[in-house]
């Protein structure tokens, strides 16, 4: 039982001793308990000019110091709460036992499962379903995690730091698969690691967190070999006599990428009006990436204007006004190795090689310039586009017998120096 009066107060005032890069002070809660004093961050941040020193809040009337001054109403309401819930049960209270009951239940709501929820709810609209449901897994990951490290279902985002993130990294490379094998290659677990780091950049940005707190981490991929069809595999593919229709189908989807440097997600997304007529008064393909909305034009070859003449009255068409036949890009990866099987060819086909394919046999072994091929591939910066397409060892043998005919002609061989 307490035998004396408690008394409580709380009020927000700035830290103007730690202006940040922006500017701006922290906001800072004093909560006064029985005579003694207790300062917890909000984990906000306001310039000193937009600062009601009087009130304890901000001034002004845009959006922003609305959010502000309800979300400050909110971290009031929960600290007063906690008060009134520990008075109601008439206990003794003391500053530090209030401090570690507002500790155990973060009054700030800036944590990791609240920003996922925004996270998801903002970006959500605008990001691919594909790419989402990698967050999801990631998001999954993230939170098993605080679940076994902390033992709770969520963490106040004032918690993370370099510690967390390299103990984070060291629990996914622990995973394992039903069979017991590690769940994950490096660059799997590099992908996870780099969407918790845009979501944390995602906080920064709205003013959740006053600095990033990984700026020491340095992702580290390991390179992969790029697979892509050669001349012959090409030509393997579109000429072979196929009596399943759902692998004739994704061989025409294939072989259309492969002759237009379209990702999946595009050319699934062809419509009668990205067809136009180009500078040279050809038909071209003229949309915009989905990933990047990066715009894309293609002049039509003559492969990819016979395959959509080919399916131009089916049913897709009729109804959804697409180019192309749909497949979900699992199924057509699972088609794809079934018809590398029958048609000989040993390598690990997935549709995204057909992107390969265009950049590297289709095109830049066949001499068009590697800024074209960038511009077609939507890629904003070259050397993107040198990571996709190497020169196959063809090409560079080519174009050396053509230089040789012009430094030597009528020799075998160039002659760079001689001896006596």
């Amino acid at each position: 039982m307490m035998n004396e009066k408690n008394t409580l107060t709380i009020n927000f005032y700035l830290k103007k001793t730690r202006v940040n890069k922006d500017g701006k002070s922290p906001v800072v809660a004093r909560i006064t308990l029985n005579g003694k004093r207790l300062e917890i961050s909000t984990g906000k941040s306001v310039e000193d000019s937009r600062w009601n020193t009087a009130k304890g809040v901000a001034k002004g009337n845009k959006e922003d110091v609305a959010r502000l001054n309800s979300f400050l109403s909110n971290f009031h309401a929960k600290i007063a709460d906690v008060y009134e819930d520990m008075k109601a049960r008439r206990l003794k209270m003391t500053i530090e036992q209030l401090r570690d009951i507002i500790d155990d239940n973060p009054a700030s709501g800036n944590t990791l499962v609240a920003l996922i929820t925004y996270h998801n709810q903002t970006e959500g609209d605008h990001l691919e379903w594909g790419t989402m449901k990698n967050y999801m897994t990631s998001q999954k990951y993230l939170l098993a995690f605080v679940k076994k490290q902390f033992g709770t279902a969520d963490l106040e985002l004032s918690q993370l730091s370099f510690q967390f993130f390299n103990d984070f990294h060291q629990f996914l490379r622990k995973q394992k698969n039903r069979r017991g094998e590690i769940a994950m290659a490096n660059n799997g677990i590099m992908k996870h690691l780099e969407r918790f780091c845009k979501m944390v950049h995602l906080a920064l940005k709205i003013g959740w967190i006053e600095k990033y707190p990984f700026t020491a981490h340095q992702p580290k991929f390991d390179k992969v070999e790029r697979h892509c069809l050669d001349k012959d595999e090409l030509n393997a593919i579109k000429s072979k006599a196929l009596e399943i229709n759902r692998l004739e189908i994704v061989r025409d989807l294939f072989v259309f990428s492969c002759y237009t440097g379209l990702a999946y997600i595009d050319v699934m997304s062809l419509n009668s009006s990205h067809m136009s007529i180009g500078v040279d008064g050809g038909r071209w393909i003229m949309c915009k990436r989905k990933k990047t909305s990066v715009p894309v034009k293609i002049p039509l070859l003559s492969v990819p204007a016979e395959i959509i003449e080919k399916y131009r009255h089916g049913p897709d068409q009729l109804y959804r006004d697409r180019l192309l036949p749909s497949y979900s890009n699992q199924k057509l990866n699972s088609y794809l190795k079934e018809l590398a099987d029958i048609c000989g060819i040993n390598k690990n086909l997935t549709f995204h090689t057909a992107r390969h394919t265009f950049a590297t046999t289709v095109t830049l072994s066949n001499g068009v310039p590697i800024e074209t091929v960038s511009k077609m591939l939507g890629h904003s910066k070259i050397s993107t586009t040198q990571i996709y397409a190497k020169v196959v060892e063809h090409k560079v043998s080519e174009d050396m017998a053509a230089l040789r005919m012009k430094l030597e002609p009528g020799q075998g061989r160039v002659i760079l120096y001689t001896t006596t």
